[in-house]
């Protein structure tokens, strides 16, 4: 398990949200030496993401948690699966139980929602890529499922991606002077998007020099013309917008490289997971 301090220090956070000072129940109702062994299990199927952050929860918590088994994340599950077990003190455990959940329910909803948006592109060469529209502070673990889901990450925040949309392309007097002052200002290994809504500004992005062109909410029609005028051209073209899983398929049917899917982060449902202990 190789966590990272910033994940560490959020575990901590959210024990120390959800615990205060003390977890009065468990330390009126279970005896101080009291063992037992958890058992997780997937109440629905699914992909899971997040099994090292569950696992470290119980560590924060000094469960003195041994004889750890677990699935591993990236792994489907299906509906009655255990997904892990571990046995250790059991105050501790039901103390760090909910938090737990909490992050395993969330990523593992993050994974399974990419997988389906995955499953229903497979006959195109096209990838599934999440947003910056994420939870505050949960962006590193969010995109990370993504992954588990068998999903690609689009630039992780705005200082490591070039994004020319609308408002940038108002406020710099548009598409030409845009790109051209992002080129003079970025390093050659940066590559510069832009953000267009009609073919007319398709054209006028790859004329421009842009390495990525994004439709906005374009027309299916709309976008196979936009991939026919770079045909000749290196550039990438990603589709945003009016994205689920009823119009992901004919989307990426229109010769797009990339569909970029807010969705699979601020709206996928929580995994249902159960935990239940055996005392020992």
């Amino acid at each position: 398990m190789n966590l990272s301090k910033k994940t560490h220090d959020l575990i901590s956070q959210a024990l120390k949200e959800d615990i205060g000072g003390r977890d009065i129940t468990s330390e009126l109702t279970v005896p101080e030496q009291s063992t037992c062994t958890a058992i997780l299990k997937a109440k629905q199927d699914g992909v899971l993401s997040g099994v090292d952050i569950y696992r470290s929860v119980f560590d924060h918590v000094e469960a003195e948690a041994k004889d750890w088994q677990s699935m591993a994340d990236g792994e489907t599950f299906t509906n009655g699966d255990v997904v892990a077990t571990f046995t250790g003190l059991t105050r501790a455990t039901l103390t760090g139980e909910r938090t737990a959940l909490n992050f395993l329910q969330h990523l593992s909803g993050i994974a399974t929602e990419t997988a389906k948006y995955v499953a229903a592109v497979h006959e195109n060469p096209v990838r599934i890529c999440d947003t910056r529209k994420t939870t505050p502070l949960l962006r590193d673990l969010e995109k990370v499922a993504v992954r588990h889901g068998g999903g690609w990450n689009h630039r992780q925040a705005l200082y490591d991606g070039i994004l020319i949309k609308e408002n940038h392309i108002q406020a710099a007097g548009g598409i030409q002077l845009a790109v051209s002052q992002a080129h003079d200002g970025s390093h050659h290994l940066l590559n510069i998007e832009v953000e267009v809504t009609n073919l007319a500004e398709c054209q006028e992005a790859i004329a421009a020099g842009a390495g990525v062109i994004m439709l906005d909410n374009m027309s299916l029609d709309d976008m196979r013309q936009a991939v026919e005028m770079g045909r000749d051209t290196s550039v990438t073209f990603e589709a945003s917008g009016n994205v689920n899983l009823s119009t992901v398929a004919g989307i990426a049917a229109t010769g797009i490289d990339i569909v970029s899917v807010g969705s699979i982060t601020h709206s996928a449902p929580s995994v249902d997971f159960s935990l239940t202990i055996e005392i020992h």
